[in-house]
């Protein structure tokens, strides 16, 4: 699938920002909409190694394979993150998640873009039945929750937790 990308701009120092996002127990606080199920994949949730499984809610194509994981495999203080992982059937969909951090006059602005490599037709397919858009859309959104929860505290989904606790 091509890239994806979404973006927005928060209000708070990149510093922050990035401190925030490397904490992979903080994104179900913004993506709880759309990703849901969050399991950590180990105790230390900050910075490189650091993962999380969990499923895609609604997700057009063939809803029994919904689940993915990522794992944070670069951290570049204070500018970028990236995840690696997997997803689709039998988790054979890799997939490669960035985010990126650029200081701007009104604070940060942050760009997120999602790309995964499909080699199996049938995987072409669940994407061309509208994945792309269906992401985007869900993206922009948790762009636009991330800014409320930095800027204003506000619009919280809840922490993932190790064994549910």
């Amino acid at each position: 699938m091509e890239p994806v990308t979404v973006h927005t701009t928060i209000a708070r120092p990149r510093e922050e920002v990035f401190a925030y996002l490397v904490d992979i127990a903080n994104h179900p606080e913004f993506s709880d909409h759309y990703l849901v199920d969050w399991r950590l994949t180990r105790e230390n949730t900050v910075g490189k190694g650091a993962g999380a499984r969990f499923a895609m809610k609604g997700v057009p194509g063939v809803p029994r394979f919904r689940y993915a994981d990522v794992t944070m495999i670069d951290v570049q203080e204070p500018w970028r993150i990236v995840h690696a992982g997997r997803g689709g059937k039998f988790n054979r969909v890799p997939l490669r998640a960035v985010y990126e951090l650029q200081p701007t006059a009104g604070g940060t602005r942050v760009e997120f873009t999602l790309e995964t490599r499909t080699e199996k037709l049938a995987d072409r397919l669940v994407e061309s039945l509208g994945f792309r858009r269906w992401f985007k859309r869900r993206a922009t959104k948790a762009m636009r929750r991330l800014r409320s929860i930095l800027e204003y505290g506000e619009d919280r989904g809840q922490r993932a937790t190790i064994a549910g606790r």
